[in-house]
């Protein structure tokens, strides 16, 4: 694969404002920061999507909301009315959690029935679709194939990986993620159609981790690391130790 420039690799970035204790003062810097590097979108949560499109109008760089997040334990009306909003809030991308639990009761006609509700709205307010495994709670293969043939049915724009906080109880009663792992980035490039684009989102944290990834055919991160990222591709020295995913 052709080595990529600096501003590919920044189109690769869905810079992410999702931590729950972020403050204003945060969300707006990494707004500013996204815009200064000309990332692909923003993903805030929903109430400060209006904020973030004023941000940014003029820029290159989407607002993406977030639907149903970090759990996915909405009711389909409640996804289909956030999703909404965050449209005519300025959202031009949506990351929706699928409902996880349903996912492992394997009812599938209720899953394919609430991804299908959303990529209605999408597809109707011309708003990007990526829909939220959160691979870390399916300790199954047949759980991310028989999602990404539903993801297919429906034409979503992207399959995605992980929140960045599906957090599971270890052994020694800690918690912990793996987020995007090579096994599952393969899987799910396997089987959503070649249309369908692939996110990796939960420990992509290096130049070296986004250059691995996209080797594998992933089009988009979720990021904290940003600025370390696109410093590295011009060989600077990282600024700040990032936090998150």
């Amino acid at each position: 694969m052709e080595k990529p420039g600096r501003q590919e690799i920044a189109k690769m970035i869905d810079h992410s404002l999702l931590h729950p204790t972020m403050t204003d003062r945060e969300l707006t810097e990494g707004i500013a920061l996204a815009r200064k590097y000309n990332v692909a979108s923003v993903c805030i949560k929903p109430y400060a999507v209006k904020m973030a499109a004023e941000m940014l109008a003029g820029s290159d760089v989407l607002v993406c909301s977030v639907i149903g997040f970090p759990h996915g334990n909405s009711r389909v009306d409640v996804k289909v009315y956030e999703t909404e909003k965050a449209i005519g809030d300025g959202a031009e991308e949506i990351d929706m959690v699928v409902n996880i639990g349903k996912v492992l009761s394997e009812d599938w006609e209720y899953v394919s029935a609430e991804i299908g509700a959303v990529a209605g709205v999408t597809k109707n307010r011309g708003a990007v679709l990526k829909v939220i495994f959160e691979n870390d709670f399916l300790p199954a293969d047949h759980y991310k194939i028989r999602l990404c043939e539903i993801c297919n049915r429906h034409g979503v724009d992207f399959v995605k990986t992980s929140t960045g906080y599906g957090f599971v109880k270890q052994p020694d009663g800690t918690y912990g993620y793996r987020g995007a792992t090579h096994h599952d980035l393969v899987l799910m490039r396997k089987h959503a159609d070649p249309e369908v684009q692939v996110k990796a989102a939960g420990g992509v944290r290096t130049l070296e981790d986004t250059l691995k990834v996209r080797e594998l055919g992933v089009t988009r991160i979720g990021a904290t690391a940003t600025e370390a990222i696109l410093l590295a591709m011009s060989g600077k020295a990282r600024e700040e130790e990032p936090e998150g995913s």
